[in-house]
């Protein structure tokens, strides 16, 4: 297994710290940023490789809309910010909400704007609006590039408005996998040649012509970084491993809250359950959402 039981483990005591620090929304994301930097400038790269292979699922035990699920949404956009950092870029998490994107990076020749996504395993459809693709258009305020960072096998793998967006607008869909990649080859060959393979994704986004096509779309981006360095090969055949792994282990997390919350409710009184009958008919069918749920092999594109 690359994605060993400690790192499990970890990503476990940070949903904890997360739940841990609600509240002020602020405060909680100052201080969600400040540890986690801390982390990893303590464990080094591998600690970030973790985070960035198990971060794409919003834990199914935080509640909708919660100050848990705000603040972990703040958490994905740090560890992308300290993807960046580590691979020599001068990066932030831009403290005000709303009308923005979340991180901002700054390279040696270039800089845009990115932002960090996540979703439930037990969320069915996820829409085109649900990757703001067109805001970080608009929101690039003068940069040449943009970047949504998703959870791989989230991204769909055949046809939908979301490439024709990315193509249209010239916005970069990037997954947490082609981001451990990076960050990977940076370790490897240093942080210029990773800011110009980067710089080479980003062309070739803006090179495509739109279409809702995944195959053209990932091809294109797949092929770019592959051609870039012999050494990409192998970091890209251990990625699409560990890719595979952090379906089953985000799988297997969501299953086993599901069958507690399940287990709860059977164990309620008869009138406790009439109350619940109506959660009890949506933990099943986000169960089968979640099962539902597979490697879409989008790093096999190319």
């Amino acid at each position: 297994m690359l994605i060993t039981d400690s790192a499990v483990k970890n990503r476990t005591d940070w949903i904890e710290k997360i739940r841990s620090l609600g509240g002020s929304f602020t405060e909680g994301s100052t201080r969600l940023g400040d540890d986690l930097s801390n982390d990893i400038n303590e464990k080094g790269t591998s600690e970030l490789v973790d985070h960035l292979r198990l971060c794409g699922d919003i834990p199914e035990s935080y509640d909708h809309d919660s100050s848990e699920e705000k603040l972990y949404s703040k958490y994905t956009d740090c560890i992308v910010c300290e993807a960046f950092k580590s691979i020599g870029m001068r990066s932030l998490v831009l403290s005000e909400r709303g009308d923005s994107a979340d991180v901002e990076v700054f390279a040696r020749a270039y800089s845009f704007v990115a932002d960090a996504k996540s979703f439930r395993l037990s969320r069915t459809a996820k829409n085109a609006k649900d990757f703001k693709i067109q805001a970080m258009d608009n929101w690039k305020r003068g940069k040449p590039y943009a970047m949504v960072v998703c959870p791989i096998y989230q991204l769909p793998n055949t046809s939908s408005q979301i490439y024709l967006h990315a193509t249209t607008r010239n916005v970069c869909v990037f997954s947490y996998s082609h981001l451990a990649v990076l960050v990977l080859f940076s370790k490897d060959e240093g942080p210029v040649r990773s800011e110009e393979m980067l710089a080479e994704v980003f062309k070739s986004v803006r090179a495509l012509n739109p279409s809702k096509d995944a195959a053209q779309y990932w091809t294109a981006v797949n092929k770019t970084m592959l051609s870039f360095s012999p050494r990409v090969a192998e970091l890209w055949d251990v990625e699409k491993r560990a890719a595979a792994e952090s379906v089953e282990i985000a799988k297997d997390d969501a299953l086993t809250f599901l069958a507690r919350e399940r287990e709860k409710i059977m164990q309620m009184s008869h009138q406790e359950a009439l109350l619940a009958l109506v959660r009890v008919h949506k933990i099943e069918s986000r169960i089968k959402t979640i099962k539902s749920v597979s490697d879409n092999k989008i790093l096999a594109m190319g």
